[in-house]
């Protein structure tokens, strides 16, 4: 399946990539495409949006888009939930110190944007070791 959202991404637009080929579709293909392109390229390449405003799995009801991936596909693990608190924390500038480890991950998602710039396929191959590991981190805190 393919999968489309805004180009430039930091916070959400790599964890979300990350969380839909872990949990919800491990073959998944990303395109990162400029904000007003989305809606066509969705049409056009039958590709779901995500991270854009009005989707579906966008920022809905005060939750950011990992947030309503989790709750659409039904990914209730602990692990994830935390992750998700997580990632909320980095992505969403009011909630930022909601939770410690939210400064840290917005740090780490913007050095990345600044290594990788556009190269938005580049950064979520880069990134996506750090999200597996904060992810085993989160497994352990929950099961301690």
């Amino acid at each position: 399946m393919k999968w489309v959202t805004r180009a430039d991404a930091k916070v959400d637009r790599i964890a979300c990539p990350w969380l839909i080929r872990r949990f919800v579709d491990p073959e998944a293909e990303f395109l990162y495409v400029p904000a007003e392109q989305v809606a066509a390229v969705a049409e056009r390449e039958s590709a779901i949006p995500f991270d854009v405003p009005g989707a579906k799995l966008g920022h809905v009801d005060g939750r950011c888009s990992f947030e309503s991936i989790l709750r659409e596909y039904n990914l209730t693990d602990p692990a994830l939930q935390t992750l998700g608190l997580i990632v909320h924390a980095a992505d969403i500038a009011a909630d930022l110190d909601t939770v410690p480890e939210g400064r840290g991950l917005m740090a780490i998602a913007h050095g990345f944007s600044a290594l990788y710039g556009a190269r938005d396929l580049e950064k979520l191959e880069a990134e996506a070791p750090l999200y597996d590991a904060l992810y085993e981190w989160c497994r352990r805190r929950v099961d301690a």
